[in-house]
């Protein structure tokens, strides 16, 4: 097959550790053909979603990864999937490469995930769902109505709705003597939409981060354990990767949720579990098989590349 991954520059990538590398390792290794491109060459022109890629070849060595081609202009359907990998933010920028890969949908392209299933899916709104899943949660903009949240749960979660790799994550208890200033920067007064959820102490285990593939749970999570004195154990922010085996509340909530979320046309999932509780529902850009795949050796990459051809093949 000939694939397009759409991508953040390519000179940003940590091939030792990214996904989408292993993806694109993972693919070439079946002979398939990688071709990459970013979100800025996308464009409608000429009556079709097009953008200029260049077909590169992986290498094994992490520090000197790819030899790229000259980029060359073409249209979304000459080829067999196009796999959006930008990371967020969840920008305007970002829904517009959604619409033009909608667009690219309607023309015949094979677009991975869905991406009018990833614009209504919200990372962190999409447990919401889930309710029967989920700590106490709250998405309000009043700043009163949160401090009443903190009031009642005592210890509580604040997120943005737009952030990722534990950016704008504020932990507040009820004493706190900054709660005020935070619930300032945080809702800015009521213009920003704010998720409160209730503090799950099992986060001291690790937030796992269980993937799904087509619907069909990876078979081991990756818990990314906090550095000392912090509170968010995103990899990010510091966090320490352990893999580990999926315990049975892990598979009931992955088994749950994922063959609704592959119905949509979610390929790739990446769902964030602390203890017994669903916290994030990520579809974006989902990271973490290369922990997986060097502490456990499980392909979870070969895993993945199986599914998209598989799709591919249903669609044709």
């Amino acid at each position: 097959m000939k694939l397009l991954f759409i991508i953040d520059p390519i000179e940003s990538l940590k091939a030792y550790k990214d996904t989408t590398v292993a993806m694109m390792r993972a693919a070439q290794a079946r002979a398939h053909v990688v071709h990459v491109c970013g979100t800025d060459s996308l464009r409608f022109e000429a009556g079709a979603v097009r953008a200029r890629a260049a077909r590169i070849a992986l290498t094994d060595d992490d520090e000197d990864w790819y030899r790229a081609d000259e980029a060359q202009d073409g249209v979304l359907t000459g080829f067999d999937a196009v796999l959006m990998r930008k990371d967020p933010p969840f920008d305007l920028e970002y829904v517009t490469s959604t619409w033009l890969l909608s667009m690219a949908v309607r023309e015949g392209a094979c677009v991975f995930n869905r991406p009018a299933a990833v614009r209504d899916a919200n990372e962190k709104i999409g447990i919401l769902e889930f309710p029967d899943l989920i700590a106490p949660t709250m998405v309000a903009r009043e700043p009163e109505r949160l401090q009443a949240f903190i009031d009642q749960q005592h210890d509580v979660i604040l997120k943005r709705l737009d952030s990722m790799g534990g950016e704008s994550i504020f932990r507040v208890r009820s004493g706190d003597p900054n709660r005020n200033a935070i619930l300032e920067v945080m809702a800015q007064g009521g213009a920003r939409s704010v998720m409160a959820q209730r503090y799950i102490p099992e986060i001291a285990a690790g937030d796992k981060r269980i993937l799904l593939i087509d619907g069909a749970v990876v078979p081991y999570s990756l818990a990314r354990i906090a550095k000392p004195g912090e509170t968010r154990a995103n990899l990010a922010a510091g966090g320490r990767g352990v893999a580990q085996p999926l315990s049975k509340r892990d598979r009931e909530i992955a088994e749950a949720v994922g063959p609704l979320l592959a119905a949509r046309g979610l390929l790739l999932v990446g769902l964030d579990v602390i203890g017994d509780f669903l916290t994030e529902v990520n579809v974006t850009s989902p990271t973490c098989f290369r922990e997986i795949q060097d502490q456990t050796g499980h392909d979870v990459s070969g895993q993945f590349i199986a599914a998209l051809v598989s799709k591919v093949k249903a669609a044709a």
